[in-house]
C-alpha cells in the first residue's frame, strides 16, 4: 500500500467528503452487532469512490452496539453523561471493524479518536487528519467530538468544517429525505432538494437540529442518499442525481 496521492477524476464534484454512516449500517437485519457481510459491502463501495480520487473521512455511529439515549431518564442507573461516553466507545468499536474491512481491500486507513486511546487509534488532530487525506488514506473518525450530549451527526458536520470537506454525505437505508417515514407511509413524498430552513421548518428527521444549524451557518451542503443501492456512493461524489440535496439554495448547483 502506497502513500502516493491517488488518481484524480476531473468529473468529480466533490474532492473531499465526510461520509456519515449509522452504526446500524454495519449491523445485520436485526440492527444489532457487526455483520461482516454488511461491512464488506460498504467497504467495496468506499473503495470504488476512493479509487476515483475522492478523499474520504468517515464518521460512524454506535447505535448497533449502544446508544446513549438508552440510559437517559431520571430513573436510569447510569448518568446521562456516562451513557454518552459509553456510546462514544461503541463508535470506536465500529471504527476498528471498518478499518479492517477497508484494509482487507488494500486501502490505507487511519482511525482517529476524539477520546485518547493510544493503544488502538491516533488522537484526532486536525492538521494530521488533513495530511492523512492528502496522502490518500481513508480517515475514520471515532468518538464523536469527545464530548457528551453531542450526536455523531453533529460530529460529522463539525469535522466537515474542520477538514474543509466539500459536502457531508449522509448514508441512509432509504432513497433520501421524505415528507414522512416511507416505511410507515407509502404516500410519503421524496424531496429532490431542500434548503436548510425547509428542513428545520418541516421538522424533517434528517440529522439533528444542531447539525443542520451548523451546516447552515457555514453553508456546508448535505447529501442524503441510500447507501444500500450499489454504486450510490460513487454517484454521490460524482454529482449524479441521487438522494436529497440540502443547501442554502433549493437545488444542487451544476458541475
Amino acid at each position: 500500500m502506497s502513500d502516493d496521492p491517488g488518481p484524480t477524476d476531473s468529473n468529480l464534484r466533490y474532492r473531499r467528503v465526510i461520509l456519515k454512516l449509522s452504526g446500524e449500517s454495519l449491523a445485520d437485519s436485526g440492527g444489532r452487532g457487526i455483520s461482516g457481510e454488511e461491512a464488506g459491502e460498504i467497504s467495496q463501495q468506499i473503495k470504488r469512490a476512493h479509487e476515483s480520487g475522492c478523499q474520504i473521512a468517515i464518521v460512524i455511529g454506535g447505535g448497533n452496539i449502544l446508544r446513549g439515549a438508552q440510559f437517559s431518564g431520571h430513573n436510569a442507573l447510569v448518568q446521562d453523561a456516562t451513557a454518552h461516553y459509553m456510546g462514544m466507545l461503541a463508535t470506536l468499536i465500529n471504527s476498528l471493524a471498518m478499518q479492517d474491512a477497508l484494509e482487507s481491500l488494500g486501502l490505507q486507513t487511519r482511525v482517529m479518536s476524539a477520546i485518547p486511546v493510544d493503544k488502538i487509534a491516533e488522537s484526532f488532530i486536525r492538521r494530521r487528519a488533513i495530511r492523512h487525506l492528502e496522502k490518500n488514506r481513508v480517515v475514520i473518525l471515532a468518538a464523536g467530538i469527545g464530548n457528551p450530549f453531542v450526536t455523531t451527526d453533529t460530529a460529522a458536520a463539525q469535522r466537515a468544517l474542520e477538514l474543509d470537506a466539500d459536502v457531508v454525505l449522509k448514508a441512509t437505508r432509504v432513497d433520501g429525505v421524505y415528507s414522512d417515514d416511507p416505511e410507515k407511509n407509502p404516500h410519503a413524498v421524496l424531496y429532490e432538494s431542500l434548503s436548510y430552513a425547509e428542513v428545520i421548518e418541516k421538522n424533517l428527521k434528517v440529522m439533528d437540529a444542531t447539525a443542520i444549524a451548523l451546516c447552515q451557518e457555514h453553508e456546508k451542503p448535505i447529501l442524503v442518499f441510500n447507501f444500500k443501492k450499489d454504486g450510490n456512493i460513487v454517484k454521490a461524489i460524482s454529482g449524479d442525481t441521487v438522494g436529497t440535496w440540502i443547501g442554502s439554495k433549493v437545488s444542487q448547483p451544476a458541475i
